[in-house]
């Protein structure tokens, strides 16, 4: 899989296949933070498998842009792939960049409401298991164990959790 590479301005300067960028290059990926008509939050725990933060918590779905993608339409292929939602609407929060080991990036988010009833398809290969937090209960985890979630969780509460 091909990705773009960007500059500090988000720009595109190339592509390279996924597994052959390095340590200076900066990448796009995209989170969505779901949540219901009450406020319960919906995160997925990754692959324990997965080479990077495998059986971390993070927003419900995330996703690398690929060649040809839009972080518009990585987030919709993504949604579909991970937990089989479509036809929902996303809106766009911000966009900010981190410096993890794993990688330099941009991070688009987004954010939707779905129905807590509507049934969640996770995909085998990619999700270990889907939960519905409460925020206190989110909070309590995560102030408790920081280290099982994504390195940009951080952002992610400061910004949507009040």
């Amino acid at each position: 899989m091909r990705i773009p590479i960007v500059d500090e301005n988000d720009e595109i300067i190339g592509y390279k296949d996924r597994e052959d960028r390095n340590p200076n290059d900066i990448f796009r990926i995209t989170a969505i933070w779901i949540t219901d008509e009450n406020g319960n939050i919906l995160l997925q725990q990754r692959k324990l498998n997965k080479k990077i933060n495998p059986g971390k918590w993070g927003p419900a779905v995330s996703g690398t842009v690929e060649e040809g993608e839009t972080y518009e339409s990585n987030a919709y292929k993504e949604m579909k792939e991970e937990i089989g939602v479509n036809n929902v609407e996303l809106k766009e929060v911000r966009k900010f960049f981190r410096e993890p080991k794993s990688g330099r990036k941009f991070v688009q988010l987004y954010i939707c409401i779905i129905s807590k009833n509507l049934e969640l398809t996770p995909q085998e290969e990619e999700v270990e298991q889907l939960k519905w937090f409460k925020k206190e209960e989110l909070l309590d985890m995560y102030n408790k164990k920081r280290e099982n979630f994504v390195d940009f969780m951080n952002d992610l509460i400061k910004l949507l959790i009040k």
